[in-house]
């Protein structure tokens, strides 16, 4: 009996220690990014911290801070819209050929709690839905100028252009919860959840455009390969999952 809790006791001791060892030996990754990308990173990194042990600091960061965390600051990856990979790229900060596109953005719609629910299912529907609402708020970031375009393709931008607010420094579904704009439209991950609106889906997926949205390895990594390990994980087809639980899309395959 004494010898069997030696053991257990020995073979407890001996995990503790691996644990110890696991934890001592695991990278910190640090990846930076704007609002865009940040709900699917989150739920991509707290499944590879899992699967491996390592941690990973998700760093949101808003406009020039942004800029200036990818220029200036210790890290290992970004998180960001394709065209904007180009700058930092050019300037040393992400190592040429790295830049690995994850995933795909989109456009929702949302409208205060309590006001009368909008049919947008259809583009007929939405158009109409428009044409109705006193306003109309979006932003002029990110995937925001796809909603001109929507606006045109529908052949109503002429008719609405009045009533078009275009939302800064804030949410839009914040303008939409303060009673600004009637309807609010932003990227699905960001407009929703927000209290004080309802999110009433995507936009009809004949107006659909996508936004390509990837992460590239900085040049000032000091934990180059498990920085390259997370860029594989998140582009794996397997881990779509993760992104639409980020209310993000998984690339076409």
């Amino acid at each position: 009996m004494r010898l069997k809790t030696h053991v257990v006791t020995l073979g407890l001791l001996g995990a503790l220690g691996m644990c110890g060892l696991q934890s001592a030996n695991a990278a910190v990754l640090t990846i930076y990014l704007n609002q865009a990308t940040e709900s699917g990173v989150r739920e991509l990194a707290a499944a590879f911290e899992k699967a491996t042990g390592n941690k990973v600091d998700v760093s949101f960061q808003g406009g020039a801070a942004l800029n200036q965390k990818i220029n200036t600051a210790p890290g290992d990856l970004a998180s960001l819209t394709f065209a904007q990979f180009d700058e930092f790229v050019k300037n040393g900060r992400i190592v040429p050929g790295s830049v690995v596109q994850y995933g795909r953005v989109a456009n929702g719609v949302a409208i205060k709690a309590g006001a009368p629910k909008l049919d947008i299912s259809t583009p007929d529907a939405f158009r109409r839905a428009l044409l109705s609402a006193q306003s109309i708020g979006h932003t002029n970031a990110g995937t925001g100028p796809f909603n001109t375009r929507m606006f045109q393709e529908l052949g109503i931008y002429d008719q609405i252009k009045h009533k078009i607010r275009i939302i800064e420094g804030r949410p839009v579904a914040a303008a939409v919860a303060d009673g600004d704009v009637e309807i609010g439209i932003q990227q699905t991950n960001v407009i929703q959840p927000y209290l004080g609106t309802e999110y009433l889906g995507p936009l009809p997926a004949e107006l659909m455009e996508y936004g390509r949205v990837g992460v590239g390895l900085l040049t000032v990594s000091t934990h180059p390969d498990e920085a390259r390990a997370f860029i594989r994980f998140m582009a794996d087809p397997a881990n779509a999952s993760l992104l639409k639980k980020g209310a993000m899309y998984p690339l076409l395959r």
